[in-house]
């Protein structure tokens, strides 16, 4: 078993890009934790599978956008973030991937983790 340090600053290769097209995701396991890759126009995140509510599988989850409204447009309804959020599957409790950010709670953040595509493959430094 690899321990969490001798993994710190390691890179695996997660996938081919062109095998992870725009919306879709790559879970990828590392030791024993569980961390999902992202596509989103082109850019690419990472978050840990868990969710900071009740450690459920977070990147399990459905990928959509977001309703806002503001006292600035008059609390009209808008659909924002097309995409770009993941609602945890266990109570709905929805993050940013490209921040890692809780929209309920912007206080709490995801760790997120770096990746790079080099020669046509999507890889992931931990």
């Amino acid at each position: 078993m690899t321990s969490r340090r001798a993994e710190a600053g390691r890179t695996f290769d997660v996938c081919r890009a062109e095998d992870l097209p725009d919306g879709a995701r790559a879970m990828v396991d590392i030791g024993r934790r569980t961390v999902a890759v992202f596509n989103i126009r082109g850019d690419y995140y990472a978050l840990p599978n868990v969710c900071s509510h009740q450690l459920g599988p977070l990147c399990e989850g459905r990928i959509t956008g977001t309703l806002t409204a503001s006292e600035a447009d008059g609390w009209s309804p808008r659909w924002e973030l097309e995409g770009e959020v993941i609602s945890c599957p266990w109570h709905g409790l929805e993050f940013h991937i490209p921040s890692g950010r809780c929209l309920a709670h912007p206080e709490v953040k995801l760790r997120s983790y770096e990746v790079s595509v080099e020669d046509g493959v999507v890889k992931l430094r931990v």
